[in-house]
């Protein structure tokens, strides 16, 4: 289950999985979301104030509390939790210890045959909270609200932060307390945002979603900054993704026979006609998929050679679900992918500099050798006189 996909599921309502999409997130199925959804965080006791735990133990009483629970009915040993963690005896019953302040429902089985004492956790403590969804569940729900920040600038984050203030009634204020601690160990860096803020933009937002749920034809009126014009197009809405700080409209434009894609923040009108239209194209599962950026565009063969200077760092990353990496004789690599050529392939190229050379397409090659050539002469025409 996804995080963001269950949220936004929360906070706009029964959509379908096609109406909205996370570039690069996985489609939901509203059918697996759990029921509890809506009852989401409360701020935490301010009076309980326990001993922060260091990272290093907050870690390890995540991976006791989610090893425990992952044995369910057979239960997990001390012993076992010890090699587990490589620590101590003495240090795990410590940690159990901390847990069971902490509130959470874990307890010692001593019922066993063979006389030894397994851990397991009390599943119905919180049946009230909802039906399926586990203890360590619950608290990676909690956890991860750090993932918000990728959010920032939407119009979805008001609605999320304020379904996080729910779930809070669910856990206990030592529980809630002792979470806190987790997103200490991990960190998120959003991605650059609009500087317009999307807030002012909700009118337009839940046209276009009424538009996408309803298949309704649509008039928009859009300024472009390729043309640097301001045109109205008759469209067909099939989607919003949300995708590298901005929210895109994407929608099938009968005039040009193709889907293109609209940024939010350069619409400066929607109308929604009463006729309605049925989808003329597949919308595929992802949003952009193939693009390394913002783009609907057909995919085109690409060769790109790197030097032994970036090979290592390329080698290391996933660009693209169609990459395919071949060493060179020098040490370099040849990455082939099955990608837009627009802006964002264009950017993420020229931004390795002289260490990277496009093989195919010769145009694209062309193109960007061009760029290199002008920033050369820019170069030097600002450069000072010895």
């Amino acid at each position: 289950m996804d995080l963001f996909a269950c949220l936004l599921f929360v906070s706009l309502g029964p959509l379908h999985p096609s109406t909205l999409q996370l570039s690069s997130l996985p489609t939901f199925q509203p059918s697996k979301l759990p029921t509890f959804l809506p009852a989401i965080l409360q701020s935490c006791n301010s009076r309980y104030t326990p001993r922060v735990p260091r990272n290093a133990e907050v870690v390890r009483q995540w991976t006791i509390l989610r090893e425990i629970e992952r044995s369910r009915a057979s239960g997990v040993t001390i012993d076992d939790l010890a090699s587990l963690c490589d620590v101590t005896t003495r240090t795990i019953r410590r940690d159990l210890q901390a847990l069971e302040e902490a509130g959470f429902p874990v307890y010692d089985d001593r019922s066993h045959e063979d006389g030894r004492t397994r851990w397991r956790v009390n599943g119905q403590a919180l049946r009230g909270l909802t039906a399926g969804l586990t203890v360590s569940e619950l608290c990676a729900l909690y956890f991860s609200r750090t993932l918000l920040e990728a959010l920032v600038g939407t119009p979805f984050r008001a609605d999320l932060e304020s379904a996080f203030d729910k779930l809070g009634g669910a856990l206990t204020p030592h529980m809630q307390r002792f979470l806190d601690q987790l997103p200490r160990v991990i960190a998120t860096k959003p991605d650059a945002a609009r500087a317009l803020d999307l807030a002012d933009r909700q009118p337009l937002v839940a046209k276009a979603l009424e538009a996408t749920l309803h298949h309704r034809q649509a008039r928009i009126t859009y300024h472009s900054t390729s043309s640097d014009r301001t045109k109205v197009y008759l469209v067909h809405p099939y989607r919003l993704a949300y995708a590298q700080g901005a929210l895109y409209l994407l929608a099938f434009v009968p005039e040009y026979g193709e889907v293109r894609t609209f940024a939010v923040d350069r619409l400066e009108n929607i109308s929604l006609l009463e006729e309605r239209f049925v989808p003329a194209d597949e919308v595929p599962d992802r949003a952009f998929a193939h693009s390394l950026g913002v783009h609907s565009g057909p995919p085109e063969h690409v060769e790109v050679d790197f030097d032994r200077s970036a090979a290592r760092y390329i080698r290391s990353r996933q660009w693209h679900s169609s990459q395919r990496l071949d060493d060179l004789p020098d040490g370099g690599v040849r990455l082939t992918l099955e990608v837009c050529v627009d802006r964002a392939l264009r950017q993420w190229v020229l931004g390795f500099g002289a260490a990277a050379r496009v093989v195919v397409p010769s145009s694209l090659a062309a193109e960007l050798a061009g760029e290199h050539e002008r920033a050369h002469a820019r170069y030097l025409a600002g450069r000072p006189a010895s």
